[in-house]
């Protein structure tokens, strides 16, 4: 009976780890192109290791475009990344404490209205939004791409909602009965026990904006305002030869901030998942 449940217990292992590099390869292969030249990446080889490995064309990616180098694109990808996750955590913190936790007329009605936004695709008002934002001159400047997150994400919002029902409402009423206002309530108590759920909205939300292309190319029309996913895109060139090699370096870099972030808040997001309010 122990050696048939170590058969089963080696055979899952096994499963589990061939699943899991077949899921990984792609971003290993990448990797690993971003070492070869164009022959070698377009011969249709799996080999991961190099014949000769070429670090150069990390500098020849980083030279960029023109005049503009890699540098100005990943400062413009942090500056707006950070900024759209803080005013994203910060905004819908607020809100979800708003209708989670208060009480006033209309607080369902703008709850509703709030999850059919969740419904709409994002092809349907990318229209309407960039004509109001080129009408009050917004288009051309990283306005649009962070402003908009200040006024809360439905996703998100709803999310802390959830969390927030896991946590105690006697928890605000002996903070009142203390003397604090509905402010204090928030900052001083709800707030600081939100952490799980606002390192998974750290999380997602940097992910999302960092990888985010279709925004950028709408509203930053400049090669200097361009951020990394547009940059790498340029390096295809339909009408001439795409140096793939310098691309997949620069795509290699590209995922250093969002696996850096992981990393570090990993431990946040699974407690995020594994719990729903205090822990003793």
């Amino acid at each position: 009976m122990k050696v048939k449940k170590t058969i089963v217990t080696v055979l899952y292992h096994v499963f589990i780890a061939g699943l899991g590099l077949i899921m990984i390869y792609p971003v290993l292969w990448m990797i690993s192109g971003s070492l070869k030249n164009n022959p070698e990446i377009l011969s249709g080889s799996l080999n991961l290791i190099p014949p000769e490995w070429r670090w150069e064309n990390f500098s020849t990616g980083w030279r960029g475009f023109g005049h503009v180098t890699f540098t100005t694109y990943f400062k413009n990808s942090i500056i707006i990344t950070v900024i759209a996750t803080l005013g994203t955590v910060l905004s819908s913190a607020v809100i979800a404490y708003s209708l989670a936790r208060c009480k006033y007329r209309g607080r369902k009605l703008i709850f509703m209205v709030m999850i059919g936004t969740m419904l709409l695709p994002g092809q349907v008002v990318m229209i309407p939004q960039y004509l109001i934002y080129n009408r009050i001159g917004w288009v051309g400047t990283i306005l649009p791409l962070t402003v908009p997150h200040f006024f809360g994400a439905a996703f998100f919002i709803y999310l802390m909602m959830q969390f927030m029902a896991g946590i105690p409402r006697e928890l605000d009423e002996a903070a009142i009965i203390d003397g604090c206002s509905k402010y204090s309530v928030f900052t001083r108590v709800v707030f600081p026990l939100l952490k799980p759920a606002l390192i998974s909205t750290i999380i997602i939300q940097f992910y999302w904006k960092w990888d985010d292309y279709m925004g950028p190319m709408l509203y930053l029309g400049k090669p200097e305002k361009y951020t990394v996913s547009i940059a790498v895109k340029l390096f295809a060139d339909a009408t001439s030869k795409t140096d793939y090699g310098p691309m997949f370096a620069m795509s290699t870099l590209s995922m250093i901030p969002v696996f850096l972030i992981f990393l570090f808040f990993n431990r946040y997001l699974v407690e995020g998942i594994s719990t729903s309010g205090l822990k003793g």
